[in-house]
Parts: structure tokens; C-alpha cells; sequence
């Protein structure tokens, strides 16, 4: 079994993008998920399950921190990465409330004109990050994902549903950071504990799925049939929701890095 793709997604719910290699840090993949766009009004989370065309939204995150931002119709922008403490805003994240940066007036009126709804572009530093999900560790955090670092999927098991359901689907509908090449169908679920490199990653839960993978990432527009969610759920129906990749949390940091095509090994 080996890595066959690594993406990382700077803003959550924009576009994603393809990477040789990932480097990691004490949230997960450095760079990922780090900003966040909140209605302006509360601070709530703005996503793809409201905004379908935020998949057509491209931010990419860059050496010093700062995004840059593409949509169409709009003009390409540049955002600083905030001071740690500058300008904080009180957000929402699911059951979490944080306060973090705001990125200032320029990025919110881009924001605002794209989504059609007054909003706020966000950054989140890790000593300003959630803890995750069910606290499993004092000193585990994680930034704007839903609920842990990492996710998840063999290359199998999506061939395995594109099967099912009959028609092509993107890897992408899923916003995985790793893909695994080489393993059984769903062979994820039963593993607890793997090792790529000499980095060792728990197998945290597995992953809920919701509305926005019946999101097509080329065209922002969601499938009449509700594919594929409508085939999960005849058999990955689970405790939590239709089941589908595995959440991970990567121990330790610094100048760890994966890289397309290393070997993983499964430790229990």
C-alpha cells in the first residue's frame, strides 16, 4: 500500500488542490483549513451545504501564511496572513466558539460580493485552534476542519462506490488530504493505527458524510439523485450518519513530510 494522493484545502469548503508532498505541523497538514469565511452577522461557519458555488472558489495557501483567492467573475486577491492577535472575531464552528483574526474590510467585501451574503474572512494560529472532537488529548487541536486534522480514503473503496452507483466520481467530492492506493475496499475502517514514514497517525472515527459530496467540484452544481449519498446510504448507514474515509490525528510535527508514493503500514 502506498500514498497515490495528498491534497490540502486552504479555505474551508473552497477548492482543493493536489500536492506532491504535504508538510505536517501541530494541526494537521500546514496549511490546511486555516481560513474560514463566517457570516458576518454571527460569525457562523459558511460552507457548501448553503453555498454550492463556494466550490468554484480557489484559495491557495502560500510560504508566508497568507491566501490568494480566485472565483469567477471576481478579480484575483491577495490576503495577508493577520497578526496573531489582530482584530479578533468571535466565530462558530459547529459546537465549538473560538476568536480569531480577521483578515480586514478588503477580503470581507470580496467575500461578500462572491457569496452573495455578508461575511468575514477568518485565519485561525495554532495557539488559537479547537481542541478536537471528544478531547482525546490534552495537546491535540485542530483548525477549521469539522472535527479532527486529517481524512482519509483508499482508492478502493471509491472505485468500489463509483461502481455502485454507476457513473464517474471525483476523489475530490470527498476532500480527503491522503489517498491510499493498494488496499481492500474499505479496508480503512477496521485500522486503528498506521505509519507512513516516520510519521504514526491514530485512526480517530470514521467520517460522516453530508450533502456536499453530491456537490460536482467542476461545476458547483449538486446531482438530482442525491448520488452519491442515496447508494451509501443503502450500506454504509452507521452509528453517526452514512460512513464514509477515515478522520486521523498525526503525532508529532516540525519537518515531517509525506510524499505522493510513500509505503504505509498498518500498525493495529
Amino acid at each position: 500500500m502506498h500514498l497515490s494522493a495528498l491534497y490540502r484545502f486552504p479555505l474551508k469548503s473552497a477548492m482543493g488542490e493536489s500536492m506532491p508532498s504535504l508538510q505536517l505541523d501541530a494541526l494537521g497538514v500546514a496549511g490546511d483549513r486555516r481560513w474560514m469565511f463566517v457570516d458576518a452577522q454571527n460569525g457562523r461557519f459558511m460552507t457548501q451545504r448553503t453555498f454550492p458555488h463556494m466550490s468554484q472558489l480557489q484559495a491557495r495557501w502560500n510560504a508566508s501564511g497568507g491566501l490568494s483567492l480566485e472565483a469567477p467573475g471576481m478579480p484575483a486577491l491577495q490576503v495577508a496572513l493577520p497578526e496573531p492577535d489582530q482584530a479578533l472575531r468571535g466565530v462558530i464552528i459547529w459546537r465549538d466558539t473560538l476568536r480569531v483574526p480577521d483578515a480586514g474590510d478588503e477580503a470581507a467585501v470580496w467575500g461578500s460580493e462572491f457569496l452573495g451574503k455578508a461575511c468575514r474572512l477568518v485565519h485561525v494560529p495554532e495557539d488559537r485552534a479547537r481542541y478536537i472532537e471528544g478531547n482525546l488529548n490534552d495537546d491535540e487541536k485542530v483548525g477549521f476542519a469539522d472535527g479532527f486534522p486529517l481524512l482519509l480514503i483508499g482508492q478502493a473503496s471509491l472505485d468500489d462506490l463509483v461502481a455502485r452507483v454507476g457513473r464517474p466520481l471525483e476523489m475530490l467530492r470527498f476532500r480527503p488530504n491522503l489517498v491510499v492506493q493498494g488496499s481492500e475496499p474499505y479496508a480503512e475502517d477496521s485500522w486503528t493505527r498506521i505509519r507512513i514514514g516516520g510519521v504514526e497517525f491514530t485512526l480517530a472515527k470514521r467520517c460522516a458524510r453530508c450533502v456536499i459530496t453530491t456537490i460536482d467540484p467542476q461545476t458547483g452544481e449538486r446531482s438530482a439523485d442525491r448520488e452519491p449519498l442515496t447508494t451509501l446510504r443503502s450500506y454504509r448507514q452507521g452509528e453517526g450518519g452514512i460512513l464514509f474515509g477515515q478522520n486521523l490525528i498525526n503525532h508529532g510535527s516540525g519537518e515531517l513530510e509525506l510524499q505522493v508514493g510513500m509505503p504505509i503500514e498498518v500498525l493495529a
